[in-house]
């Protein structure tokens, strides 16, 4: 174990960052981020529409770039030392593919059509067709393929997304042989198969995705998908059967691809997963532990045993899939659509006359008007906490919900919008803000009690993330409003230090996931302790969000 060292690559919303990581114990001695440049300029999306697509190139480049960062300043023995590498990635997130399994964007004729190009975690451009899917899901007769799916299916998934991309575009339609996954992608990438038959497939992006299940023979039967759309005949046979825990080995790293790289070719590479289930693993996820992975959005995991007699259906979560997390167990997952993305937002709407009536004053030279904005930007959100936190809780009588990018979990429905009720000539941004996060910490107390009415255990909370980390007014807040105590992991890294870990198991370092978190894992640094009062008095303000939240579902939607 001592001297070997692997790679986790993190390919998040923004930008991929890659570590290496020694195996022995985890200490991170390499790290890189790349920003996306295509995305940062805001290309092939149209946030109005709810479009949000990500060019391969962008991910292609990142890889690169991020992986050499990485290593460099290494020794040449440590580089020498290195044995895996493992993806984790946003998801549901898929591309359509040629019969090589190249996106249809890479290709001539498609190099501009967002279509043509991965469909992120958040474009929820296909509500219309989540919808048709639960409703078939209920009424065809046969299987309900949602159920280890929590029951309701989501335009943030892959089925809805393809249907979505090929009823709105014959070209990708009569191109596209298959689809695949960015997780999926790019360990294929690396190792030289990307013949979509071939392909080793994420259990973890198929089941809680995908409607896979083994006790369906796979995905949704033919017959389904045809009742579905007919446009979708024959593509099942294109796409997969057996789905892999990332503790599998794709294969070894290309030759072509250890040169890029700069690494040795006897690189194996892992099956991928999605960024918060291996950011659990890195947050060093155990039974009946929810971790929250507190980001842009939130994804909240549960891991536990396979109960014998079969699985325990648990209503309106994203899924629950044997080995998705932690191989061997049964991976839980839930979380909130928008979570650190309303502070954003927020945050950029009290910011417009700096952007754009500051930035037009030619009194001021273009360097002060620059810092003007940076520092504001910079500043904002840190501000804003500072100023709600001195707030007392309920003071102000602003309630909010957490709707802004529709709601994930409990009961997806992608179609609700957000509301801020209880305005008044005094209210202030603090006094917004502190609202906002109180709705983000009241959706968090949602998910609880949704996995707890259904019986599933949860015996303590661990955070990991942006927010966990850097943000004590929120952490405090989802304190209170839970009232039950936070760990936040120590690590700032935890997905990309989780997809470490799933590569020293991949590599043979270590003999399975428990063992590579006790070995690699950095423990917690912190931990938010509820208060008492605070706590009762937002018992009292959840029973308003959960009123509020029902009259708009069922009223205005």
């Amino acid at each position: 174990m001592a001297g070997k060292y692997v790679i986790g690559i993190d390919y998040g919303t923004d930008s991929v960052r890659s570590v290496v990581a020694d195996a022995g114990n985890g200490n991170i001695i390499g790290t890189s981020v790349f920003e996306y440049p295509r995305w940062k300029k805001g290309l092939y999306c149209d946030p109005a529409a709810n479009q949000f697509r990500q060019h391969p190139l962008d991910y292609i480049e990142g890889l690169e770039r991020s992986v050499r960062g990485a290593i460099k300043g290494l020794s040449k023995e440590i580089i020498r030392n290195i044995s895996g590498i493992t993806v984790d990635t946003t998801g549901s997130t898929p591309v359509a593919v040629d019969k090589k399994g190249a996106p249809l964007s890479l290709k001539p004729g498609f190099e501009d059509d967002p279509d043509a190009m991965f469909i992120l975690w958040k474009d929820h451009t296909a509500v219309k067709e989540a919808a048709e899917i639960n409703t078939l899901a209920g009424s065809w007769g046969g299987i309900d393929y949602t159920k280890f799916e929590g029951g309701i299916y989501s335009s943030e998934w892959f089925w809805s997304k393809l249907l979505h991309v090929i009823r709105k575009n014959s070209g990708v339609r009569k191109s596209a042989f298959s689809w695949v996954e960015h997780c999926d992608w790019i360990p294929a990438l690396l190792t030289g198969d990307t013949n979509p038959l071939t392909i080793k497939r994420s259990r973890c992006a198929a089941g809680h995705k995908a409607m896979w299940h083994k006790d369906f023979g796979g995905l949704p039967s033919e017959e389904f998908l045809i009742k579905l759309d007919p446009k979708l005949a024959g593509l099942r046979t294109r796409l997969y059967e057996e789905t892999y825990p990332c503790d599998v080995v794709v294969g070894t790293i290309t030759g072509e691809w250890a040169k890029k790289l700069g690494l040795p070719e006897t690189v194996k590479v892992g099956v991928g997963a999605f960024d918060a289930h291996l950011g659990a693993v890195g947050g060093e996820i155990k039974p009946f532990q929810l971790i929250k992975v507190m980001g842009t959005s939130t994804c909240d995991m549960l891991v536990s045993p396979i109960e014998k007699g079969g699985e325990k259906l648990v209503r309106g979560i994203c899924g629950q899939v044997d080995g998705s997390i932690i191989p061997g167990m049964l991976g839980l997952e839930a979380g909130q659509s928008a979570f650190g993305d309303i502070y954003a937002w927020f945050g950029k709407l009290i910011s417009w006359p700096v952007d754009e009536i500051i930035s037009k004053m030619t009194w001021l030279d273009k360097k002060t008007r620059d810092r003007i904005r940076r520092e504001v930007s910079d500043k904002i959100i840190g501000e804003l906490s500072k100023a709600a936190e001195s707030l007392p809780a309920g003071e102000s009588a602003i309630l909010a919900l957490d709707w802004m990018n529709g709601r994930r979990t409990p009961d997806a429905n992608q179609a609700l919008k957000g509301v801020i009720a209880g305005l008044s000539l005094g209210s202030d941004a603090p006094r917004i803000f502190r609202a906002l996060v109180e709705a983000t910490a009241f959706g968090s107390k949602m998910i609880n009690e949704r996995f707890i009415a259904e019986g599933a255990r949860i015996d303590g909370v661990i955070a990991v993330g942006g927010v966990a980390k850097k943000n004590p007014f929120v952490m405090q807040t989802v304190a209170d409003v839970l009232n039950v105590p936070i760990k936040v992991a120590k690590s700032d890294q935890t997905c990309a230090l989780g997809s470490a870990m799933a590569a020293s198991v991949v590599a043979g370092i270590h003999k399975d996931f428990p063992a590579a978190q006790k070995a690699m894992g950095g423990g917690f640094e912190k931990t938010y302790k509820p208060n008492p009062a605070r706590a009762r008095k937002y018992d009292e303000l959840f029973k308003k969000y959960k009123k509020l939240g029902s009259f708009i579902e069922n009223e205005l939607t």
